[in-house]
């Protein structure tokens, strides 16, 4: 696995060491005294036979006397592990205490851990160097350190050197760690972080295997860390629901309209599909956005950037942990989901924590990333207009595969710093000229410092009209809150002109998409001076060693500036074409514009008839339902008229029947009344 992909598990030994050292093994003299006495016998037999696994390995000594029950229990919890790997048992070891202390990595000094290890892993030697450490704002923090750059010398970072926030940076191309005031956010990485206005945001991030879902800002101009307190969110925002934003690592976060959009990202409870949060910089709170269409199913570890009004999506690592190579669209002006389903080429392989940057809002370029097994250092470019993979030739210095890694442009160069492999952080910041696919090396870092590790944010900003990226956070076995900031020289640039001089090929790796009508007027007024000055020379070169006379000589003159008034009218034309397409662009703009409100308002009207009908349908079943009362009704109305009829019909045949007795009682000789007064009497 990329190194700092388990943050269940290990990157580097450091952790382990540490961990060792706050339970009380190693005889570290910084080490807690007797931490592990508070533990269950259990959980401390337990975590001794892991550290006697990582250290030393597999049990090999012979079974203590019977009389001895205590070194007969550890040499029971040791054995019981049989061949366990000593990586493994270091995992065990970090996770186990982290359940049963869960704030301990908080408590450890600020020490240096550097195991001297051979290829298998087994220790021969701990050192624990002691770092000092100086007071601000009642925190106690590192003194400044000193960071090795392997093409720039050795670079000091002196407290005295800070003038004013970005101000103080007076170096190019090498990496400065700058004072900062303020209390500093928690250490963390898998953070997003955005600049909006002169102020770096961080949010969330990993900690420790925790979530966080704090909002930090550090002013660039003073550099000064302070947190924001998230208000309520007002209810009058029918789009917009209130949400307790869930703790969150892995997402990305993007500005967009003097807010910080946050999107994807992995969390405690995932939803199913991804859900997209918004923070407004004036009110101060978190909102949930409606989206439209088929939203992409929940993930972390993706690539999400910013393409004109447009987030583009690639990848990630979904709550399975399987990897992914989707590609999706979302329209931030119509919050509408686009899946692309039918990309001509072949995609990048599933992958997460990747680098994505987009160029001249036309071409999407993928970076590196990693799967379950290994790091990649591939590039592939995509098409957004045609929609076409390709995985075009690298040149320069290629960059060594790594995942984990961030990346900021500026201008037409990507630069990338940090990430990891399956055996270390990468310490080399380097660029790509997106023009010329030309790598090139901006500089080194030696150590392990939070520059080479996985998981730190890079941002850029702007200070005196120059550019300065800025790194916060990252993990390498340690977790950081660090800033450091790097002022781009243009030596990479240089670099950059002179690959592509030495290979002829790579100019043709992209084509540059600026504004049309701008293109033609360019193209139209060079290549018609270009041919001014091509008939010109060609009648010099063929003529005027010819001419002898000043009638020749006039005669040449005068032709040439017919063919120029000639081609300047031509020019005038054309400008006048350009002028009229730019016209019929801005036309086209405000259609565009007119037909998206048209939309929206259209969506709006159908919002409302979809509301409507629903209605209809509840009304349309309640009337169903008294319908079927009624029939059963008129049902039972049918019974009971019937029995009814049937009742007078018995009654009339009864009376009938009576009468008719009466008839033959008269053809017997006795009248009915008269035995109606016998019966009387």
């Amino acid at each position: 696995m990329p190194m700092a992909r388990a943050s269940s598990g290990l990157a580097y030994p450091e952790r382990f060491y540490a961990a060792a050292a706050y339970a009380g093994f190693g005889g570290s003299p910084n080490s807690s005294k007797a931490v592990i006495s508070k533990f269950q016998n259990d959980v401390a037999l337990l975590l001794y036979g892991l550290y006697q696994q990582a250290t030393v390995g597999p049990c090999s000594v012979p079974k203590p006397r019977a009389w001895n029950p205590l070194e007969q229990s550890k040499w029971t919890s040791w054995h019981g592990l049989g061949n366990m790997a000593s990586t493994e048992a270091m995992r065990l070891f970090v996770k186990i205490l982290e359940e049963e202390e869960p704030g301990w990595y908080s408590t450890v000094p600020e020490f240096v851990v550097e195991p001297v290890v051979d290829v298998e892993m087994n220790v021969s030697s701990l050192k624990n160097p002691k770092s000092e450490s100086v007071t601000q704002n009642g925190n106690s923090f590192p003194e400044p350190k000193t960071i090795s750059i392997e093409n720039g010398g050795m670079e000091t970072q002196d407290k005295d050197v800070v003038l004013e926030g970005l101000g103080s940076v007076g170096v190019y191309g090498q990496w400065v760690q700058p004072s900062i005031s303020g209390q500093r956010p928690k250490a963390r990485y898998e953070h997003g972080a955005a600049v909006v206005q002169d102020k770096m945001y961080i949010f969330g991030g990993n900690h420790n295997g925790r979530y966080l879902n704090d909002l930090q800002v550090l002013d660039l101009r003073n550099l000064t860390w302070s947190r924001i307190e998230v208000k309520a969110r007002p209810e009058s925002l029918e789009s917009l629901s209130p949400v307790p934003m869930a703790p969150c690592a892995g997402h990305s976060l993007i500005p967009w309209e003097n807010k910080l959009i946050s999107i994807a990202g992995h969390t405690k409870d995932p939803s199913e599909t991804v859900t997209v949060k918004a923070f407004d910089l004036q009110t101060c709170h978190w909102s949930t956005l409606k989206t439209y269409g088929k939203p992409p199913v929940s993930r972390g570890g993706q690539s999400v950037t910013l393409a004109g009004s447009t987030l583009v999506m690639f990848g990630g690592e979904d709550a399975n942990r399987a990897l992914l190579n989707d590609f999706h669209i979302l329209d931030l002006e119509t919050m509408t989901w686009d899946e692309i389903e039918a990309a001509i080429g072949v995609p990048p392989s599933p992958r997460s924590d990747h680098a994505a940057a987009v160029h001249a809002e036309r071409y999407l370029l993928i970076f590196g990333g990693g799967s379950h097994a290994t790091c990649f250092n591939d590039l592939h470019v995509l098409d957004l207009q045609n929609m076409e993979w390709s995985k075009p030739m690298q040149q320069g210095d290629i960059p060594s595969p790594r995942a984990g890694h961030a990346g900021v442009t500026v201008g037409e160069n990507w630069f990338i710093a940090g990430g990891g492999n399956n055996k270390s952080g990468v310490s080399e910041t380097v660029v790509l000229n997106m023009s010329t696919l030309v790598w090139s090396v901006v500089t080194t870092v030696q150590g392990r410092v939070p520059l080479a590790s996985e998981g730190l944010s890079l941002v850029v900003s702007s200070y005196n009209g120059e550019d300065i990226l800025v790194s916060f956070g990252g993990y390498n076995g340690r977790y950081s809150n660090e800033v450091y900031v790097l002022k781009p020289s243009h030596k990479s640039t240089l670099q950059s002109k002179i690959m592509e001089m030495a290979v002829p090929d790579s100019g043709t790796a992209l084509h540059n998409t600026t504004n049309a009508t701008r293109d033609i007027e360019s193209e139209v007024e060079a290549g018609q001076e270009g041919k001014l000055r091509e008939i010109i020379m060609d009648n010099i070169d063929s003529e005027s060693l010819n001419v002898k006379s000043e009638e020749n000589k006039e005669r040449l003159l005068t032709a040439l500036k017919a063919e120029k008034e000639e081609l300047e009218g031509s020019l005038t034309k054309e400008k006048l074409m350009s002028l009229k397409l730019k016209q019929e662009l801005a036309e086209a703009e405000t259609q565009n514009t007119d037909l998206t409100k048209e939309l929206q308002s259209i969506r709006g009207q159908l919002a409302a008839e979809q509301s409507r009908c629903f209605k209809l349908e509840v009304d349309v079943a309640e009337l169903r339902q008294k319908l079927q009362t009624m029939e059963t009704l008129q049902k039972e109305l049918e019974l009971l008229q019937r029995q009814k009829a049937a009742s007078e019909q018995a009654a009339l045949d009864a009376k009938q029947k009576q009468r008719s007795g009466g008839v033959w009682g008269w053809l017997a000789g006795t009248p009915t009344s008269q035995k109606t007064d016998e019966a009387s009497e």
